[in-house]
């Protein structure tokens, strides 16, 4: 007798297929055994009442509050509970029920198709990226700064302090690429706490000769970490087809180069700017929040005629976030699928793992692995990291245990 341990139903299919079910009936049980919890927020009492009595005709159950079934409150938070078949059975009873219920079955639905989402394809011009389930893509760093926390920056040498050449970064994205980065991240002004804004003119002085070079040598996509909107439109007429945001669209005219290039977006939350950021940061609920950003932020970039199959999210870790707040949204990543988008994650070298180890920026590539083998695990489809080849052996390693 075993109990077994049930992460994904392409797992529990397999183990139905060893002993020989009919191959219907694999249809109709996996569902049954994929068990959710749903939270919704602010459901009046009397819908919630029937919500719960729905749930429970079905096998599942619904928790609300104690004072929402004697009626001292008008409106309760409510958490489902059920398999998969049972929710979906939910979502069409629902659709007949009065008190925003049939609103409820419809979100339900959206929310279910979202979060099933296995994989995923980004055209991006010259490239197409395919995201699949169980296989983390590396996106690395390069860092054309002077100023970089991980103090990998390349606008200066950190030996001889002299400007590095163009010819000696190419040759590190080169290299970088070899070592199986499936996407670069070109970002030429620090967002490290604290960090001074630069001009638009340094930042561009700064990139477009690197992609001028890289993009007749490197075979993969070219991404442009900025939030200057003048920055990612010369990026983008030099070969650039991914636009990673730190700010999450702020900046109304980075939304409409972004539509106007058809290019890819990162949308990152972050609280506050960088040079404020860290200064105690403050959450009423962490993940409801960062997914409630990330949502409104998706629905403009939608609303201004970019593609959401060229979305991206990024929680934002280390942006406006505590060290504890880094570790609940790595722990809970998974609840950002319900966004129904791929998922960025950027974890390196990152200070929440200097508080765990003790050690410096370039000390910290066992964390950084550790935290990118549990991004992965936990849904995460690009992680953004320095140290490319490490994380990719780590992750190849990972990926074949969690497919088995």
């Amino acid at each position: 007798m075993r109990i077994l341990q049930i992460h994904h139903p392409k797992y529990l299919k397999r183990l139905m297929q060893d002993i020989k079910v009919d191959a219907y009936g694999i249809k109709i049980m996996v569902p049954k055994a994929m068990n959710y919890l749903i939270k919704i927020n602010s459901l009046s009492n009397i819908a919630a009442n029937i919500l719960k009595q729905e749930m429970l005709s079905l096998g599942g159950d619904v928790a609300i509050a104690r004072d929402a079934l004697t009626g001292k409150t008008k409106k309760t938070d409510c958490l489902l509970i059920g398999s998969l078949s049972e929710l979906s059975r939910l979502s069409v009873k629902l659709r007949q029920q009065p008190f925003s219920l049939n609103k409820v079955a419809l979100d339900l639905s959206h929310t279910l198709s979202d979060y099933e989402k296995k994989n995923f394809v980004l055209n991006l011009g010259r490239h197409k990226l395919i995201l699949k389930d169980g296989h983390s893509c590396i996106m690395g760093i390069v860092n054309l700064t002077p100023d970089s926390f991980s103090g990998d920056g390349f606008y200066r040498s950190t030996v001889d302090r002299r400007p590095s050449t163009t010819s000696e970064i190419v040759e590190f994205i080169e290299k970088m690429v070899s070592e199986g980065a499936d996407i670069i991240d070109l970002g030429a002004e620090s967002t490290r706490p604290e960090a001074r804004p630069i001009t638009v003119r340094e930042e561009l002085k700064r990139t477009i000769p690197v992609i001028k070079r890289i993009t007749k040598k490197i075979k993969v996509p070219i991404s442009i970490d900025t939030s200057k909107p003048e920055v990612a439109k010369q990026a983008l007429d030099n070969g650039v087809e991914i636009v990673n945001d730190i700010t999450g669209l702020r900046n109304p005219e980075m939304t409409k180069v972004v539509s106007r290039y058809k290019a890819a977006l990162v949308i990152m939350h972050m609280k506050g700017k960088p040079r404020s950021m860290q200064k105690d940061p403050k959450y009423n609920s962490l993940i409801d929040e960062i997914i409630e950003f990330l949502t409104q932020a998706i629905r403009h970039a939608e609303a201004a005629g970019i593609d959401k199959e060229k979305i991206i999210v990024d929680p934002g870790i280390g942006f406006g976030k505590t060290a504890e707040h880094n570790l609940e949204i790595l722990k809970n990543l998974r609840e950002f699928k319900i966004l129904g988008q791929p998922l960025l994650v950027g974890p390196s070298r990152k200070s929440f793992i200097g508080k765990i180890l003790g050690v410096s920026p370039q000390e910290r590539i066992f964390g950084t692995i550790a935290s990118c083998i549990q991004a992965a695990s936990n849904g995460a489809n690009i992680v953004r990291v320095h140290d490319v080849k490490a994380v990719k052996q780590a992750l190849k390693v990972s990926d074949s245990i969690n497919n088995i």
